[in-house]
């Protein structure tokens, strides 16, 4: 029997899986649906932050399952849908967030880190989409959230190859919801500037490093909760209502 107290959570009853979930935006946002009441599947390749999550997210009521995968793999991808549909018998939300940022000015970049980020922020998005569709599709319904960037809308110098990758999303995004939009899946994507993440860590070129960490010296950046919101807001909106897109800066942040 469904208490009050579940019954007020506008996600009770829905199943959601959520990539790049071991820090950051991804883990922000699996706990932002886990308490509204969502059975949320986290994925990231850390398998001891991902449980460490798990035990967090069910400490405080909710409920989670742990995949410990590469989502941008063609067999890790179908393996944890298989196992969300195993579980859960469905899947009404996807939250393709995993992703890198290795900058570089293009003659000074690594060939290899072009295909990483290609591989993960679009390409493995990309198959996962694809590949949860049909179970989206057999639900009645579903909806995507495919985590850009402000680098989705402006291709800075030293962000070339990570610019292309967003730009791409969007693209890919936009795409998918004019297929799939009689069906009833709703398509969002949203596009953070200067989050407070460890997605700069990677950065190998000392210069792009250095200057990031400047610019993020000079405003306050935005917290992953404040991302993981917005996902939120958009999959509690009425069925009706596909919010197709959210740009979000910090209030300091110029371009």
């Amino acid at each position: 029997m469904t208490t009050q107290g579940e019954a007020a959570k506008p996600l009770t009853g829905r199943v959601a899986l959520v990539t790049g979930a071991s820090s950051g935006i991804g883990e922000a946002t699996a706990r932002a649906l886990a308490g509204a009441g969502a059975k949320t599947a986290i994925v990231a390749r850390r398998a001891d932050r991902l449980e460490a999550l798990a035990r967090r997210i069910q400490d405080a009521g909710g409920e989670a399952l742990a995949i410990a995968a590469d989502a941008s793999l063609e067999s890790e991808a179908e393996r944890m849908l298989g196992e969300v549909e195993r579980r859960y018998g469905r899947l009404d939300i996807l939250v393709n967030n995993a992703g890198i940022m290795l900058l570089s000015p293009v003659a000074e970049a690594e060939i290899a880190d072009f295909r990483r980020m290609i591989e993960i922020n679009l390409f493995g998005l990309m198959t996962l989409s694809r590949l949860a569709l049909p179970i989206m599709k057999r639900g009645g319904a579903g909806h995507f959230v495919n985590i850009s960037s402000v680098a989705g809308r402006i291709a800075n110098p030293g962000a070339g190859a990570y610019a292309a990758t967003k730009f791409g999303v969007v693209a890919f995004s936009e795409s998918l919801r004019r297929e799939v939009y009689k069906d009833k899946i709703r398509v969002t994507v949203i596009e953070p500037g200067m989050v407070a993440t460890e997605l700069p860590n990677h950065i190998a070129n000392p210069g792009m490093r250095a200057g990031l960490e400047q610019r993020k010296a000079a405003m306050e950046p935005l917290e992953a909760e404040d991302i993981a919101a917005a996902v939120l807001y958009a999959v509690t909106q009425p069925p009706r209502v596909n919010v197709n897109e959210i740009l979000i800066r910090p209030t300091l942040q110029e371009r």
